[in-house]
């Protein structure tokens, strides 16, 4: 790496690496524009999309808990069945007691399952409820995915429509910022990029007009003026700290 940046800086003068910085200023700048034509479907596709996939993994959740409930509701019914079987063997037993104690044990065997059998049943008007209830909800949750699909497709084909009209600029614009980023050296492009994600409009680059600072407006003095027309090094605005560079439509004063 520090090859490269010796080569870069070895290459290219100060002037030619603050002329390259505003080029690829300007560059981003028609970037942003397209992005913006944009506008916020990227981050609506985006939002879909994980919005979708939050209803499918709630629907399977839901599928999940349905299946577990089925399962209970089986293993109830074989306890059903098998207390009811139970019954019919203590009162066929009780046909051949010989006494009244083996009669009474019986009995309270034979109650104590028909208590079971009661308690299945009950489980199993719960599950039944319980189930139909997630059943409905999993059927909304179905209806809105479809609402959600059909919009998803409507925003990603506006968006590809909108990347296929713009694919060829972009791609030659996107060669002119690499060769503009190849005449900088690694530290004063890393310092260009962490200003323009600083910037709401993403200029990190600007002119001084007018006598001041082209992002912020705030007036620059005549002698720092007189160094940002010399292009010996980077100046930065004191007040917004983006990159002043001297504005090229204005001749330079004597």
């Amino acid at each position: 790496m520090a090859t490269k940046n010796k080569a870069v800086e070895a290459d290219y003068s100060m002037e030619e690496k603050i002329t390259a910085l505003y080029e690829l200023q300007q560059i981003d700048s028609k970037i942003d524009e397209i992005d913006k034509i944009k506008g916020e479907l990227p981050l609506e596709v985006q939002d879909l999309e994980d919005e979708i996939a939050g209803l499918r993994t709630r629907i399977a959740n839901i599928g999940t808990e349905i299946d577990e409930l089925n399962q209970l509701n089986r293993q109830r019914k074989r306890e059903v069945e098998e207390a009811g079987a139970l019954i019919a063997k203590y009162e066929e037993q009780q046909n051949n007691v010989r006494n009244n104690r083996e009669f009474d044990a019986l009995a309270k065997e034979v109650e104590y399952q028909k208590l079971e059998i009661d308690l299945a049943n009950k489980r199993l008007k719960e599950y039944s409820a319980v189930v139909k209830t997630k059943k409905a909800t999993m059927e909304a949750a179905e209806e809105v995915v479809k609402d959600r699909v059909l919009d998803l497709e409507a925003k990603r084909a506006e968006l590809e429509g909108i990347e296929a009209e713009t694919a060829r600029e972009i791609e030659t614009l996107k060669e002119q910022e690499t060769a503009a980023a190849g005449k900088i050296d690694d530290r004063m492009l890393a310092a260009y990029r962490r200003i323009r994600s600083n910037m709401r409009n993403g200029l990190a680059v600007v002119t001084v007009r007018r006598d001041a600072c082209g992002g912020c407006y705030n007036r620059i003095p005549p002698q720092r003026q007189v160094d940002i027309r010399q292009n010996k090094k980077i100046i930065v605005c004191e007040y917004c700290g983006r990159i002043l560079v001297a504005d090229t439509d204005v001749a330079p004063q004597e």
